[in-house]
């Protein structure tokens, strides 16, 4: 089975996403990770202000299968978070880079994205 991996994008091997822009990260979870869950039935992310770290958890992803926690590929302070999949948490499987993301964060330090996965490295841990 093939999955997204979107170039522009750097991963955690925990299966997590980082966009970054500029001074900004939108974090979400991999294609791999939805197909993995399952059916996502509920998703419990932090306030607006809270402060990540990298390599912890911020939240939690429940599906048909399981319980997950999601971890930060970043630090930083959360300044939005994706409103929208308390009601529809179906959007983590249905646009994963999209829709479906869950956070924008302040970056804390732009060098943690050096410490992430790349596209490539991301690709050969899931195949």
């Amino acid at each position: 089975m093939s999955f997204d991996v979107p170039d522009e994008l750097r991963y955690l091997d925990t299966h997590e996403w980082v966009r970054a822009t500029d001074e900004t990260a939108e974090i979400g979870i991999s294609d791999f990770a939805q197909d993995e869950l399952g059916d996502v039935v509920f998703v419990e992310l932090p306030d607006e202000g809270a402060e990540l770290t990298a390599g912890e958890d911020f939240g939690v992803v429940e599906s048909i299968k399981a319980v997950s926690d999601v971890y930060a590929p970043v630090s930083g302070t959360v300044t939005a978070v994706n409103d929208r999949l308390r009601d529809e948490p179906e959007l983590l499987n249905e646009d994963p880079y999209g829709d479906g993301w869950m956070l924008e964060v302040d970056l804390a330090d732009e060098g943690e994205l050096d410490d992430l996965l790349s596209p490539a490295d991301y690709r050969d841990q899931i195949e």
